[in-house]
């Protein structure tokens, strides 16, 4: 087995300190922001913890992704439709792409209208 006799060079230490190194240790109260809540008003109810939630739920596209450009139809289902993990009873709307709406047509999933 084959050895390396190059020796390895040390790595140049500068007398700089490094950025831990010039760390300094605050107050303990220094951690809190100035807008701090405290416990007491938390435990009292004064303030709401919880944040209302203000998204908006944009509906899945069920199936295969549309085309680039194309915009998704919604199709109402005729039939029970397993896709994807999900279930959707007859009569359930879903958001599909033209193409795969044509196919659900064809198979009698969707009602033509």
């Amino acid at each position: 087995m084959a050895t390396n006799t190059t020796p390895k060079k040390a790595p140049a230490r500068t007398d700089e300190p490094t950025q831990a190194e010039t760390v300094t240790a605050k107050d303990p109260a220094d951690k809190l922001p100035p807008n701090a809540v405290t416990a007491t008003k938390i435990l009292a109810g004064s303030i709401d913890t919880h944040p209302k939630d203000t998204r908006t739920t944009v509906p899945a596209i069920v199936g295969p992704a549309p085309l680039v450009g194309v915009e998704p139809v919604t199709v109402r289902l005729s039939h029970h439709l397993g896709i994807g993990g999900k279930d959707f009873p007859p009569g359930a709307e879903i958001l599909v792409s033209p193409d795969y709406a044509r196919r659900l047509r064809t198979q009698g999933y969707v009602s033509r209208t």
